[in-house]
């Protein structure tokens, strides 16, 4: 039997865990504005992140899924976007919304069950964060297509988790996106764990990334650790596809720091030590050392960052608690130019039981 094709999965890491550079790095690695920026929005979705669990725990804030761990994937995937491109996430990437301007007060508001989180100042047509499990990557190759047929020079970015590459709309999405060449990057973050279901139960695949080469899309790991390789990663599938090469699957190798969401308790199912283990590797540790050897951080610069970004959390907190909460008519707008009978009448109850919040 003679071979008729053959494929291969690239790996990419530029900063080993102690941030030390593995090889030559990009350009944008020797400017220290450039890469404070990025640290800078990696704290504070981490310092974001503990306030959100906390308001949580104490009743403040609904049901919420953390993103401890992620940072650099998030921020990296962030700056390598253009303003124009499009994202379209999944429940988590808050580093790659605050990068492209969503605030920390709207996605608390969403967060505190108010749809109107969603409504983001900026940027304007990115997408609402998106629950159901691969529903996103569809609508992205829709928004990729678009691109394509208006011809304009624009990207869409999908955000999937390991366990939501076993679904079929991935799938499908990824052989339209291959089929018809389309600006899309698709972004695996593969931490381990779909829930409590690891990575091994749900694939017999070695990597995420080769479920792009069905579809006749190149795939690629990197270390989602490492700030400095995702960004370099992802500037280079948005250029393959801005220049009309079409897609790229990025899997970004990664680790939930913390539960799935605060409805989870993840010491039920993983393995003792291996979070321990997880934090030694953790994103903001490695970019600060970097920093370091640069010259470019130390110890007085830290505590500024934490002190002054903890007072801008304190002060979206604020705003979203003086939030006038929604009236019960909101569940009922923007449906029907004339309301039905049937949902008047519903209305009206909720209205009832709204004890005056209606």
């Amino acid at each position: 039997m003679k071979t008729v094709a053959q494929f291969s999965i690239g790996y990419q890491q530029l900063l080993d865990s102690e941030g030390r550079p593995t090889g030559e790095l990009p350009a944008f690695a020797r400017d220290a504005d450039s890469l404070r920026e990025m640290y800078r929005v990696m704290t504070l979705c981490r310092l974001f992140d503990a306030k959100a669990i906390n308001l949580q725990r104490t009743g403040k804030l609904g049901t919420y899924a953390p993103c401890t761990g992620h940072e650099a994937t998030h921020v990296g995937v962030g700056a390598a976007m253009r303003q124009e491109d499009v994202l379209c996430p999944v429940y988590r990437e808050y580093g790659t919304q605050l990068w492209r301007g969503v605030t920390l007060a709207e996605i608390f508001i969403y967060w505190g069950g108010d749809e109107r989180g969603t409504h983001f100042a900026v940027p304007r047509e990115d997408f609402p964060w998106c629950v159901p499990i691969a529903s996103q990557t569809p609508h992205a190759a829709g928004v990729a297509m678009a691109f394509k047929i208006r011809k304009q020079p624009r990207c869409a970015v999908v955000y999937i988790g390991d366990g939501g590459t076993s679904q079929g709309a991935f799938y499908e999405s990824l052989n339209v996106a291959g089929a018809q060449a389309l600006p899309v990057v698709f972004v695996i973050v593969n931490n381990g764990w779909a829930i409590s279901v690891p990575v091994g139960e749900q694939t017999a695949a070695q990597t995420l990334a080769q479920k792009a080469i069905a579809a006749g899309i190149p795939g690629v790991q990197v270390d989602g650790n490492d700030v400095i390789g995702v960004r370099d990663v992802m500037q280079k599938a948005l250029a393959r596809a801005r220049a009309g090469e079409g897609p790229t699957v990025v899997e970004a190798l990664t680790y939930r720091l913390s539960d799935h969401t605060t409805a989870d308790d993840a010491t039920r199912y993983r393995p003792a030590g291996e979070l321990e283990a997880a934090w030694k590797l953790e994103p903001l540790l490695r970019l600060r050392a970097y920093l370091e050897q640069l010259g470019a951080w130390d110890e007085a610069r830290e505590k500024a960052l934490r002190a002054s970004l903890s007072a801008e959390v304190d002060a979206a907190v604020q705003v979203y608690q003086s939030t006038a909460k929604p009236t019960t008519d909101s569940m009922f707008d923007f449906l029907f130019a004339t309301l039905p009978d049937h949902l008047v009448e519903q209305r009206e109850t909720a209205r009832h039981y709204a004890g005056g919040h209606g």
